[in-house]
Formats: C-alpha cells, structure tokens, sequence
C-alpha cells in the first residue's frame, strides 16, 4: 500500500495518482497529532491495513497533484542517516561503517522549499536517497531478522553544508534540510530494497541515476549495523546514503525532482539562498 499525508494532515491512500482519503480508518485511534497517528498505524498495521484498505474503495479519490503534500513521517523520533555507503569508483572497496543522526526537526514535505543558510559554507549538496521507515522496536537485531523491523520506505534527500565546523550534525540539521516523501510505500510492496533505480534532475538535467544495489551494506547488514548502537522504534527513519557519482554544487533557484521507481510519485522541492550565492568550487 501507497501511504500519504496531505493538505491539512489528511491520510490518504495512493492508486494510479489519485489519492483516496481513508480518515475514516484512524477515526477513534486517540491520537495527539500527525506523528503519533502514523506510529499507531504502523505498530496495528495487520489490523488497520485492512481498514485502510476498505476505506480506500470509497471513493472520492483526487489526483495527488491536486494536493498539498505533508511528510509520511512528519516528526520521527530518530532519524538517522547513513554515509558513505555506497561501492563507487572513488572507493570501490567496502568501507568502515559510519552514520549519524540528522535533526528530525530539518524534516519537510516534497513541493516545499529548502533555504540555504547564511553559513560560510564550502557548498550546498543534496543526496537522494532511500530511506527506510520503521515497523516496530530494533535493538541488536541480526540482519537475518532485521526485514522484520522494516514497514516500509520513502524517499529523501540528505541536504548537507559542506566545509563547517562541528562535524555532520552542523553540516545536516539546518531547517528544512530533510525532504521527505510524498509516499509511504509498505514493505510488502517493494520485493528488493536493493534493486530499486534511483534518479534525480536538477533543474530538468539528470544528476544522479544508480541502483541501490551498489550499496556498500544492504539493508538487512546496515539496520544490524544501526541497531547495535541504538534502539529504534515505530516510526524511526534510517535514510541509506546516496551514490556520491554526479553529486554537485545546489544554488539559488535549483529545482530538484527526484524518483525511486515504483513509488508512485516524484519527490520535488525547490531551493531558496537569500544571498544568492553562486560560482561554488566543488572537489
């Protein structure tokens, strides 16, 4: 199933690019906002998918351009990023592995705009990546259960400054650095996480175009990896690195449209720099 927020924090269900309201699924769930709404779908998932579902068919759909897009998850408890986790012709070897947590309040919805802080900054990046939504509690998971944790997956983007002190927690959390979404794809829907084609245009030229199967630790080893540092929960995000080939320089006025196939519609966002900062000399 194809999950969505959208306009004044509806639920919604997405078929053939039309989106079904399905609030009447979640009515009586005793929820205090957005974020505790989706994590109780999440933790009751066998029976609210079917509810869902049956709502789904009511009708009244509209089409998902026709909507203003909310973030699936809007404020996850942790949302933690990987790095470098791509096999790539800089680094065809597997390396050591390294995350880190991104500010989940940096989170926002496709068709927003990200703006650039007044840092001195090196450069702007932004990583399209894969990112994975969590099911249920993982602490010190082998990665032959760790598929067991995972609800689902959504699309992101690692907006990151480049050259600060402070390391990546500096370098990650600004506001509105953490695109997300539109959908939520359930995991019963996506047979290999790793062997999804991942694209994203900047200003309609093609920037990066890869397969999550050059990833350096699939899913399963990366979540094991993740897990024996920190216990997730419901309705974490564990974001899985981006394949660094094509990555350059984002300024004033870039639009950035990104898409996983089989997600059902495109991450879009566009980027704002009050100072206007152009001519960035990228490594």
């Amino acid at each position: 199933m194809k999950l969505m927020l959208y306009d004044d924090d509806q639920l919604g269900v997405v078929k053939d690019g039309q989106v079904a309201n399905v609030m009447a699924a979640v009515d009586g769930l005793g929820y205090h906002d957005t974020q505790e709404m989706m994590e109780m779908v999440i933790r009751d998932w066998p029976r609210l998918g079917p509810r869902l579902e049956e709502a789904s068919r009511g009708g009244g759909a509209i089409a998902v351009d026709d909507v203003q897009l909310r973030p699936p998850v809007p404020r996850p408890g942790q949302l933690v990023c990987l790095a470098g986790n791509y096999l790539e012709p800089r680094k065809p070897e597997r390396g050591v592995f390294n995350a880190f947590l991104k500010s989940p309040t940096a989170v926002i919805s496709g068709r927003q705009t990200v703006e650039l802080p007044p840092v001195e900054a090196k450069y702007f990046h932004f990583e399209p990546e894969l990112a994975i939504v969590i099911g249920k509690t993982a602490s010190r998971v082998g990665r032959d259960e760790a598929m067991e944790c995972v609800f689902g997956y959504t699309q992101f983007i690692d907006a990151s400054a480049r050259g600060l002190p402070g390391g990546f927690f500096l370098g990650k959390s600004w506001h509105t650095f953490g695109p997300m979404g539109p959908v939520l794809v359930t995991a019963d829907e996506v047979a290999d996480p790793n062997n999804l084609h991942v694209t994203m245009r900047v200003n309609d030229e093609l920037r990066h175009d890869f397969s999550t199967s050059s990833m350096d630790r699939f899913v399963p080893e990366l979540l094991e990896e993740v897990t024996k540092v920190l216990t997730l929960e419901a309705g974490d995000v564990v974001s899985t690195g981006t394949h660094h080939y094509g990555l350059e320089p984002i300024e004033d006025g870039d639009a950035l449209h990104m898409v996983i196939e089989g997600f059902g519609a495109a991450l879009a966002v566009d980027v704002c720099d009050p100072l206007k900062r152009t001519s960035w000399a990228s490594d």
